[in-house]
């Protein structure tokens, strides 16, 4: 079991290096307008790294978040991941041409826990060239939840192999969000590239901090605001 201490661990990240590793999340079916001016508005001000939506506000959110350097990203296939390929590349096309660039797409799960590996492979590949034509970083969910540790491990060198920047623990949706053995787990499949992001269940600061030493360059939460709230409340504390 991994243990850590936020007190020590707070020391060896900044604020805005923590900020730029949260990807602020808001993709709760009954999302309404104003809920997602306001997480666009804490995504400027707080300098998160991506604010994750559904692609019905990906060109109001564009709007909101022009002029900043925080990234627009929504979702393909979420959160089965069981769409057909031909749909997923229309999706992914039209949020992209709206002006998303950050990608969090649904891997077939279906498809992989079958052993159709070459098809998962393709279809990720497929959605990778596609988001190159827009510098677009695209991020595979493998949803953990559904998994073994071997079928997490087989869909981590998948997602490495078809070319996609991150491998994703979770949709958030699944009942079991990231855990420390997932990140670790995933991090020895894959090395150094693609990165992992963590997302589910991660509401506070000791969960980020945690996900971030496990190995995890991005955290999806909904609580980022909070988050970054502790983050400031322990380091005042400790000057």
């Amino acid at each position: 079991m991994l243990i850590i201490e936020p007190k020590k661990l707070v020391k060896t990240i900044s604020r805005r290096e923590l900020a730029k590793k949260i990807d602020h999340t808001l993709l709760k079916p009954n999302v309404t307008l104003s809920q997602l001016e306001k997480t666009c508005i804490e995504s400027r001000n707080y300098g998160f790294a991506a604010c994750v939506i559904p692609a019905f506000f990906v060109e109001r959110a564009v709007k909101l978040l022009k002029e900043s350097d925080v990234k627009v990203a929504t979702v393909i296939g979420f959160p089965h991941g069981n769409l057909t390929t031909k749909a997923k590349l229309a999706d992914t096309r039209e949020v992209l041409e709206k002006g998303a660039r950050e990608i969090d797409m649904v891997l077939n799960i279906s498809a992989l826990k079958s052993g159709l590996y070459d098809f998962v492979k393709w279809e990720i590949s497929e959605i990778v060239d596609l988001a190159k034509d827009y510098d677009a970083v695209i991020k595979v969910i493998i949803e953990t939840a559904y998994l073994t540790d071997d079928e997490k491990v087989k869909a981590a060198v998948i997602v490495k192999e078809a070319g996609a920047h991150y491998v994703k623990t979770s949709t958030g949706f699944a009942g079991v969000g990231a855990t420390v053995h997932d990140v670790l787990l995933l991090k020895r499949a894959v090395g150094e590239f693609p990165k992992i992001k963590a997302a589910g269940g991660i509401r506070h600061l000791e969960d980020a901090l945690i996900m971030i030493f496990a190995g995890a360059e991005r955290i999806g939460t909904s609580s980022g605001v909070r988050i970054m709230e502790e983050y400031d409340k322990l380091v005042n504390s400790l000057k």
